[in-house]
C-alpha cells in the first residue's frame, strides 16, 4: 500500500491491529533471550534471530549510542487532610523542590491542597494544568532521594498489568541518571555480558541522557499529527562524546541508536550539517515521516503502540511501507510488544 504524504499527516495511518495476548507483562529471563527482528533497509530482508545474536550485525567502528537514565519510584500515593487517596506520578523535576507531575483523580485538587505521603514527605499543588496535569511543589526532612525511595514505587507502563517481581527488570543494566518516569526499553534486553563482547568486537559505547516522561504514553489525540503537541524531555551530551560521534561520521562509521530516546538525543544536538554538540537542555523534536535524519544510521528498539509518536518515528526511519510490513510481520511470528516485548534493529 503506497501512502502519499497527506496521509502520512494522518493519525490513523499508523493504526496496526494488535492481539491483546502479544502485549508482553513480564520480561524475559535472561534479558538478551528475548527475540530479535532484523530489517535491512537496502536489502529490504527481515530475520529472525534472538537479541544475543545482535553482536553479529555489529562491526568494529561502530559507535552504539545508549540512554544512561535511571526510572525514579515516581508514583506515591498522598492523602488529603480528608483522607482522600490521591496518586501522583512525578514527570518532570523543574527544580530542587519543584516537579510537574500527573494526579488523580485530579478534579478534587484545588490549588493551595496539601498532599501527605510519609511524616517526612509531603506536597502542596501550586498549578493545575489540563489532562491531570499539575505543578507541586515537595516538602520534606533530609535528602530528597532517600524520603522518594522511602514512599516511591517504580511506575510500569499502563498495559502492564502484571506486578513486577524485581524490580531492576524495568532499569537497563547501564542506567546512573536518576530522572525517568518510564524505561528507555530497548535497552532492557543487554547483560553486561553481551555489551562486554560488543565491546570486545571493537563497537565503541557512548552514554548520553534522555529523562523519559510519561508523555511519552500520552496518545496522539488529533487526527492531524501536525496538531499533535510534543512532550518535553531533558536531555544532556558531553562534549567528549560528542567529539566520538564526530569522528566516527567523519570517517563514514555507523552511528547506532540504542532506542528512540537516543535517537531523540542525537538528532537534537545535531546542527543542519549534522554535527554534534554538546547540549544541556530539553527537547520537543517530533520526528515523523519526511523528517531527514542527520545521525542515526542504525536503530535497536522494541515494538510500539499503534498511533504512537514512536511508531512514526520508526515509520520515518524506515519507511512508512516498510514499518508496517515489519509490524504485520511481528504480529504474524507472534512477537511481544511494548516495553518487555521483543526487539527490532533496523539497518
Amino acid at each position: 500500500m503506497n501512502k502519499n504524504n497527506v496521509d502520512l499527516m494522518k493519525k490513523s495511518s499508523y493504526y496496526y491491529d494488535l492481539p491483546q495476548e502479544l502485549i508482553a507483562q513480564t520480561p524475559i529471563e535472561p534479558r538478551d533471550q528475548s527475540r530479535l527482528l532484523v530489517y535491512n533497509r537496502q536489502t529490504k530482508k527481515i530475520e529472525h534471530k534472538i537479541f544475543k545474536n545482535i553482536i553479529d550485525y555489529l562491526k568494529a567502528g561502530d559507535v552504539l549510542v545508549v540512554n544512561n537514565t535511571k526510572v525514579l519510584p515516581a508514583r506515591l500515593y498522598g492523602y488529603k487532610d480528608t483522607g482522600a487517596k490521591i496518586e501522583v506520578l512525578l514527570q518532570k523535576r523543574l527544580d530542587l523542590y519543584t516537579w510537574e507531575a500527573i494526579s488523580k483523580p485530579f478534579k478534587r485538587l484545588k490549588i493551595g491542597t496539601i498532599l501527605t505521603f510519609s511524616k517526612n514527605l509531603s506536597c502542596e499543588i501550586i498549578e493545575k494544568g489540563e489532562y491531570g496535569l499539575c505543578k507541586i511543589k515537595f516538602i520534606f526532612d533530609g535528602v530528597f532521594e532517600e524520603r522518594l525511595s522511602e514512599v516511591g514505587q517504580i511506575p510500569l507502563p499502563p498495559y502492564i498489568h502484571e506486578k513486577l517481581q524485581n524490580k531492576d527488570r524495568y532499569q537497563t543494566v547501564y542506567s546512573k541518571v536518576e530522572g525517568s518516569s518510564a524505561a528507555p526499553t530497548a535497552g532492557l534486553h543487554f547483560t553486561k555480558e553481551l555489551l562486554q563482547r560488543i565491546k570486545e568486537k571493537g563497537v565503541e559505547i557512548v552514554e548520553v541522557l534522555l529523562h523519559v516522561g510519561l508523555g511519552t504514553f500520552r496518545p496522539v489525540k488529533e487526527e492531524n499529527i501536525l496538531d499533535h503537541q510534543m512532550h518535553s524531555e531533558y536531555i544532556e551530551m558531553s562534549q567528549e562524546n560528542a567529539d566520538i560521534i564526530n569522528k566516527a561520521k567523519q570517517e563514514n562509521r555507523r552511528v547506532i541508536a540504542v532506542g528512540t530516546t537516543s535517537v531523540r538525543v542525537l538528532e537534537s544536538c545535531a546542527d543542519e550539517n549534522g554535527k554534534i554538540h554538546a547540549i544541556k537542555k530539553d527537547t520537543d523534536i517530533f520526528i515523523y515521516p519526511s523528517y531527514k535524519f542527520k545521525v542515526v544510521d542504525g536503530l535497536i528498539t522494541n515494538f510500539h503502540l499503534p498511533e504512537s509518536t514512536l511508531i512514526m518515528l520508526v515509520s520515518a526511519f524506515a519507511g512508512f511501507d516498510e514499518t508496517m510490513q515489519i509490524y504485520n510481520e511481528a504480529v504474524k511470528s507472534q512477537y511481544r510488544f511494548f516495553s518487555f516485548g521483543d526487539a527490532m534493529f533496523i539497518i
